[in-house]
C-alpha cells in the first residue's frame, strides 16, 4: 500500500484526485473473462488493455469502431460490425490472459506514439481531436489541464489576491486549479454550502440527464458511480469529496453574496463588496476575479393573476420544501422541462391527484437505462483492469465530441419547417414520434398533447425510459395545455374556466439563463456597468472575458453551453484555464491587467452567431429560453470541443490590451 505522501505524489503526476494506482489481480478463469467480455464496451476494453500491457499492436486499422453518427441513441461498440466484434472478444480475451498471467495491475504514463495510436484507434483517426482529449487523458504525459507554473516563481513578491465568486461546479475547478497554481484567492459562497445546483435542487427524482461517466473533471476522474446516470445526492456527494481532496474548504467563504464589482483604475484592482448572513458588508480589493455563477441558478416563475389570493403550498423545483407532505395531496405541476420531467414520475404514484399544466411537449431521447445502476460486469472491469473506468470516461467524451450536431444542422429551404429543419431531423422526428405513439398507443388523446410542436432538439431533449408516459397515462393525472388563466384560493383555473383544485403547487418554470450577473453590479472602466454595456444581450470573448472589465472572468459565460454535443465540465475547465493563462501573462510580463479588444469580442460573436444561424435552435420560428429578450441565442455553443479546446489554448496578444 502506498503512504500518504507518495498518493498524493501519485495524484498530481496524474492530475487526477482520484487517481488508483493499482488494480485488483485478475484471478478468473478463461470462461469467466468471455462472459465479461460480452458484456462490456468493446472499443473501451481493448484501448484499456493496449494502455495497461504498453503495446497497441492488437489495435489494427480493421477493428476500428466507424464511431457512425448517433441520431437518437449511441451505437454499440461505437459501430463495430458483427464481425468486427467477434474478433475484438478474441483480441480482448487473448489480452485479459495476459494481463492475467503476468500479473499486470498497474498502468503508467503513456509515451507520446502509445497515446497517438490509442486516439487513432478510438476516434477513427481524426487528429484534430487529439488535443481535447489529451486535456481528459490522466496517462498522457501533456495532458495540459494542470498549470505547468507555479505563482512563487513568476508573482516577484508580488501580491495577486484573486476573488472567485460561487461554490458550484465551476468554482470548485477554478479554485482546484488557482491553488494548484498557487495564485492566493478565497471563494465567496452566497449559500451555506458549497455544490450549487446540486446543493439547491433536492427535488423528488433529482438526477443526471447526461450520462455519469461524462458527467465530472478530468481532474477528479471518480470511477465507481454507482447508476448510469447518477443521482443528484451521488453528484452532490462527489462535489463536496472533490473540494475536500483538492483541499479547498478552508478557502471558501460561506453565507456570503458578493454585491458589488468596481474597478479602481487608479490602483488597477477590483473593488468588492460583500454581504455576510448577518447583513454585515465588506469591501476588499482584489486583482482579478473569476465569476463561478451559475447559469441555471436563479428561478424563474412567471407573474401570475391571483397568486396571492392562493392558499395553498407553492415552491419552485429548486426550492423544494421538504416540509410539504405530498402524499395523498392534490398536487399541480406547472412546465414540461428537465426539472418536470423528473418530478412528475416521483410524485405520480404517491399523489392522490397529480394536475399537469404544459405549455409544450418535450423531445425525449430513448435511455432505457435511465434509472438503472451499472451492471456487475462493468465494476469487475473498473476493478480488475487498470485505468477501465477512465478508459470509459474518455469514450464517453469522444462520442460526445461531434454528438447529434448532424441531427440539428439546418438546411436552407427545407420545406418541413417548421417541424422540422432538414432531412435528418425529420427522420429523428419520425424515430420519436413513433416511440410516442407506441406509448400512448391506448391514449391518442394524449398522445395528441405529447408530441412537440417543434423541431427536434431546438429545446433540450431529454430522456426517456417510459416513466414519463406511464405517470401522464395514471388515472389520477390531469395534462392541462388550456394555460392558466389566474390562481384561485383553492387552485388554478385554466383558460377554459375550469378550476382545478390542488393543495401543493409546483413551479417546474425554469430559470433566468441569459441574465448573467443579475443580482451584481459590475463597473468597470470610465464607470461603465456591465449590464448596461450587453443592453440585455450578453456577450463575452470566448464566453469568458468582456471589453472594459480587466482581470475579470466569467466561467461558462455566454454561449459557451453544449446541447446536443460536448461536455459542461471540459467547457468550465478550459475557461479557468484561459483565466489562469491570462494571470500568467500578466505576472509574467509584469503588468497590472489584461482587457479584450472589441474587436475580438466582435470577431468572436459574430462566429458564434453563424453557428447558431446553422442550428434548430437559431431559426426564425424557433423560440428557445436558449435566446435572449433579443432574439439572440446566447446561452449555446453550435461547436464542438474541439474548437473551444483550440480557442482557449493560449492567449492571443493581438486580441487583448495589456495595461501598465
Amino acid at each position: 500500500m502506498p503512504n500518504m505522501q507518495e498518493s498524493r505524489s501519485e495524484t498530481a503526476r496524474f492530475d487526477d484526485l482520484y487517481w488508483e494506482p493499482r488494480a485488483e489481480p485478475i484471478v478468473e478463469d478463461d470462461a469467466f473473462l468471455a462472459e465479461i467480455i460480452a458484456q462490456a464496451e468493446l472499443p473501451v476494453l481493448l484501448a484499456a488493455i493496449a494502455a495497461a500491457l504498453g503495446d497497441t499492436s492488437s489495435l489494427s486499422s480493421d477493428l476500428q469502431p466507424p464511431l457512425s453518427p448517433v441520431d437518437t441513441q449511441p451505437h454499440p461498440h461505437g459501430g463495430m460490425s458483427p464481425d468486427q466484434q467477434e474478433r475484438a472478444k478474441e483480441v480482448a480475451l487473448a489480452g485479459l490472459r495476459e494481463l492475467r498471467d503476468n500479473g499486470i495491475t498497474a498502468v503508467d504514463l503513456l509515451p507520446d506514439e502509445t497515446v497517438t495510436d490509442l486516439l487513432r484507434f478510438l476516434t477513427a483517426g481524426r487528429e484534430h481531436w487529439y488535443g481535447s482529449l489529451k486535456h481528459e487523458l490522466d496517462l498522457a504525459a501533456d495532458k495540459g489541464g494542470a498549470p505547468q507554473w507555479h505563482f512563487d516563481d513568476v508573482a516577484d513578491g508580488r501580491e495577486f489576491p484573486v476573488l472567485i465568486v460561487g461554490a458550484g461546479i465551476a468554482g470548485i475547478a477554478a479554485a482546484h486549479r488557482y491553488k494548484q497554481a498557487g495564485v492566493p484567492f478565497i471563494v465567496v459562497e452566497d449559500a451555506p454550502m458549497l455544490g450549487g445546483t446540486w446543493a439547491k435542487n433536492s427535488y423528488p427524482g433529482v438526477r443526471l440527464d447526461t450520462p455519469t461517466f461524462g458527467y465530472s473533471y478530468s481532474f477528479a476522474q471518480r470511477g465507481d458511480w454507482p447508476h448510469q446516470f447518477a443521482q443528484g445526492r451521488d453528484v452532490l456527494d462527489y462535489v463536496r469529496d472533490v473540494a475536500e481532496r483538492a483541499g479547498i474548504i478552508e478557502n471558501i467563504e460561506f453565507s456570503t453574496r458578493l454585491n458589488r464589482l468596481r474597478w479602481d483604475e487608479r490602483a488597477r484592482m477590483w473593488k468588492a463588496t460583500t454581504r455576510d448572513a448577518a447583513g454585515k458588508e465588506q469591501t476588499r480589493s482584489f486583482a482579478a476575479v473569476v465569476s463561478a455563477l451559475g447559469q441555471l441558478d436563479r428561478p424563474h416563475i412567471p407573474h401570475f393573476e391571483g397568486i396571492d389570493q392562493y392558499r395553498g403550498v407553492t415552491m419552485h423545483s429548486q426550492e423544494w420544501s421538504h416540509e410539504a407532505d405530498y402524499a395523498g395531496k392534490r398536487v399541480a405541476v406547472i412546465g414540461t422541462g428537465a426539472s418536470a420531467y423528473q418530478i412528475v414520475p416521483a410524485l405520480a404514484d404517491d399523489v392522490e391527484k397529480l394536475v399537469l399544466f404544459q405549455r409544450t411537449a418535450p423531445w425525449m431521447l430513448p435511455a432505457p437505462n435511465y434509472h438503472d445502476r451499472v451492471t456487475d460486469a462493468f465494476t469487475w472491469l473498473r476493478r480488475k483492469v487498470p485505468h477501465y473506468a477512465q478508459w470509459n470516461r474518455l469514450w464517453a467524451t469522444v462520442q460526445g465530441i461531434p454528438g447529434r450536431l448532424h441531427t440539428v444542422t439546418a438546411e436552407e429551404g427545407w420545406e418541413g419547417a417548421p417541424l422540422s429543419v432538414s432531412r435528418k431531423n425529420q427522420e429523428v422526428r419520425d424515430v420519436l414520434t413513433g416511440l410516442l405513439a407506441a406509448q400512448f398507443e391506448e391514449r391518442p388523446d394524449l398522445l395528441a398533447h405529447a408530441v412537440p410542436n417543434y423541431p427536434p432538439g431546438a429545446k433540450r431533449m431529454l430522456r426517456d425510459n417510459g416513466v414519463w408516459a406511464d405517470a401522464l397515462k395514471s388515472p389520477h393525472t390531469t395534462v392541462v395545455t388550456a394555460g392558466i388563466d389566474r390562481f384561485s384560493e383553492h387552485g388554478i383555473i385554466d383558460s377554459h374556466g375550469v378550476e382545478h383544485e390542488v393543495d401543493i403547487v409546483v413551479f417546474a418554470t425554469g430559470f433566468k439563463p441569459s441574465d448573467y450577473l443579475d443580482e451584481v453590479e459590475v463597473i468597470g472602466r470610465d464607470g461603465v456597468e456591465i449590464h448596461d454595456f450587453w443592453k440585455g444581450d450578453a456577450r463575452a470573448y470566448n464566453g469568458i472575458t468582456v471589453p472594459g472589465f480587466p482581470n475579470f472572468f466569467l466561467i461558462y459565460g455566454p454561449n459557451v453551453g453544449g446541447v446536443v454535443a460536448g461536455s459542461l465540465h471540459f467547457m468550465i475547465e478550459r475557461a479557468v484555464e484561459f483565466s489562469l493563462k491570462s494571470v500568467y501573462e500578466i505576472l509574467q510580463r509584469g503588468v497590472s491587467a489584461i482587457d479584450v479588444r472589441p474587436a475580438a469580442l466582435d470577431r468572436f460573436v459574430d462566429w458564434i452567431d453563424a453557428g447558431n444561424r446553422r442550428m434548430a435552435w437559431g431559426q426564425p420560428y424557433v423560440h428557445t429560453w436558449y435566446q435572449n429578450a433579443h432574439g439572440r441565442v446566447s446561452q449555446v455553443w453550435p461547436y464542438t470541443n474541439a474548437e473551444y479546446w483550440q480557442i482557449t489554448e493560449a492567449v492571443s496578444e493581438s486580441d487583448h490590451e495589456f495595461i501598465a
